[in-house]
C-alpha cells in the first residue's frame, strides 16, 4: 500500500538505570551511521544539561525529531529511566511530528513493547490517520506545511537584531550562508530562531534550507558544504571563528550580526536596504503587529522588490525573462543597489549564465 505521508522510519533510544544510552528498537530500519548521530545528538548521555523535551534536525536531506520522556518508575519499563522516541521523515513540520511522538510514546510506555506503537506508527503511514479513545485523533490533513512555515517569530528576531536584521533579509534573499549561535542551554531558542528566517524570503517557501543544530563533528560539516546556502545553527561559539562557513555570522544572545570580510561588497547597503531596514523595525515596534503580519509586510515589499525587477528584464519568448547587468547600468544606480539587484535577479533566475 503507497504510503500517505511523508514518514520514513521510527526509533527509540533508551537510558536505563546504569546510565547506559542504547538504540533499542527500530522500524523498518535505521543506519548505523543514524544511531551514531542520534545517540550523541539526543542529550540524554550528557551529565550537565537536561535535554530538550522536543528537538528536531536536518541531516542527509532528512528531518529528525525527537521527543524525550522520564518514565522512571513505569511499570511497563522497570529498568528504564528515559526514553527518546524518534521518527525520521522527508518534511519540516514539528508540530505534527511533536503530536505524533507524544500519541507513539504514550503507547510505548503503556504497553512496554513497540508491537502497539507500530500499530499507530502504520496506521499513519498507509491511512494518514490514527485515533483511539485514550490518544485522541491525529490526522496528517491536520497539520498543513503552510502553517508550520507561519509558526515564526520573525517579530522577534527583528526586535532583536533591530536595523541589523536587514542583513539577514539581504543574505536570504540572494542566496548565502547564515550561521547561528547560541549556547547549549539555549538550545530552544536557537531552534526558534533558526526556524523563522525562512519566513523573511517567503516566496520561496522553502524550509530545506535550514539546519536548526548543527555540531562542528566533521561528518555534519560535510554534509553542510555540500549545499551551496543555508540557515544553520550552532551551540558551539568557536563557529564564529569559522568564516569558512558562513558569509553572515549571528551571535544570538548578543543580538550582533557579522558580515564575514569575503562576503562585505555582497551584501554591501544602500538607500534600498534602509528602507526596507525601517519598514522591519518600525512594524516590528508595533504592540500590534503579529508575527503574521510582520511575514505579510515583509512578503509585500519583496514582492514589489521582484515586479519592479522583472519589470526590467526584456522577454525572450515562452514568457522567459532574463535581465543584464548593462540594463541595470542604463538606470545609473548606487553601486550597492546595483549589485544587490543583479545578484538578487541571478538568484530569481532571471540572469542567463
Amino acid at each position: 500500500m503507497a504510503a500517505v505521508c511523508d514518514l520514513i522510519s521510527a526509533g527509540i533510544i533508551e537510558k536505563d538505570r546504569n546510565g547506559d544510552v542504547l538504540w533499542t528498537w527500530s522500524y523498518p530500519s535505521a543506519s548505523q551511521e543514524q544511531r551514531e548521530m542520534l545517540l550523541d545528538k539526543c542529550g540524554l548521555s550528557s551529565g550537565s544539561l537536561q535535554p530538550l523535551r522536543f528537538i528536531y534536525y536536518q541531516w542527509q536531506q532528512k528531518w529528525y525529531y525527537l521527543l524525550h520522556t522520564d518514565i522512571d518508575g513505569q511499570a511497563a519499563l522497570p529498568k528504564v529511566t528515559n526514553v527518546s522516541l524518534v521518527l525520521v521523515t522527508r518534511d519540516f513540520n514539528p508540530e505534527k511530528y511533536e503530536r505524533l511522538c507524544e500519541i507513539l510514546t504514550k503507547l510505548y510506555r503503556e504497553k512496554g513493547s513497540p508491537s502497539a506503537m507500530l500499530e499507530a506508527y502504520m496506521g499513519v503511514v498507509t491511512r494518514g490517520v490514527w485515533a483511539t479513545d485514550d490518544n485522541g485523533k491525529f490526522s496528517v490533513k491536520d497539520f498543513g506545511n503552510r502553517k508550520a512555515y507561519a509558526k515564526s517569530s520573525v517579530k522577534n528576531v527583528i526586535q532583536t537584531l533591530g536595523l541589523e536584521a536587514i542583513l539577514l533579509y539581504t543574505a536570504l534573499m540572494l542566496k548565502k550562508r547564515v550561521a547561528i549561535y547560541f549556547p547549549p542551554h539555549s538550545l530552544a531558542d536557537l531552534l526558534e530562531f533558526t526556524r523563522s528566517l525562512p519566513a523573511l524570503v517567503w516566496h520561496r517557501q522553502n524550509w530545506s534550507v535550514v539546519y536548526p543544530h548543527v555540531s562542528l563533528a566533521t561528518s555534519e560539516l560535510e554534509g553542510l558544504k555540500s549545499v551551496s546556502h543555508y540557515v544553520a545553527g550552532f551551540t558551539e561559539a568557536e563557529v564564529e571563528g569559522r568564516p569558512d562557513l558562513y558569509d553572515v555570522f549571528v551571535n544570538g544572545p548578543a543580538g550582533q550580526v557579522t558580515v564575514a570580510s569575503h562576503a562585505k561588497d555582497a551584501l554591501a547597503m544602500g538607500k534600498l536596504h534602509k528602507d526596507i531596514a525601517l519598514l522591519m523595525v518600525q512594524g516590528a515596534e508595533s504592540a500590534d503587529t503579529t508575527d503574521e503580519d510582520m511575514i505579510k509586510e515583509v512578503a509585500g515589499k519583496t514582492k514589489e522588490l521582484l515586479n519592479n525587477l522583472r519589470s526590467l528584464a526584456s522577454d525572450e519568448g515562452g514568457g522567459r525573462l532574463t535581465l543584464s547587468l548593462d540594463t541595470l547600468k542604463q538606470r545609473k544606480m548606487p553601486p550597492a543597489t546595483e549589485n544587490f539587484l543583479f545578484s538578487l535577479a541571478a538568484c530569481e533566475g532571471l540572469v542567463k549564465f
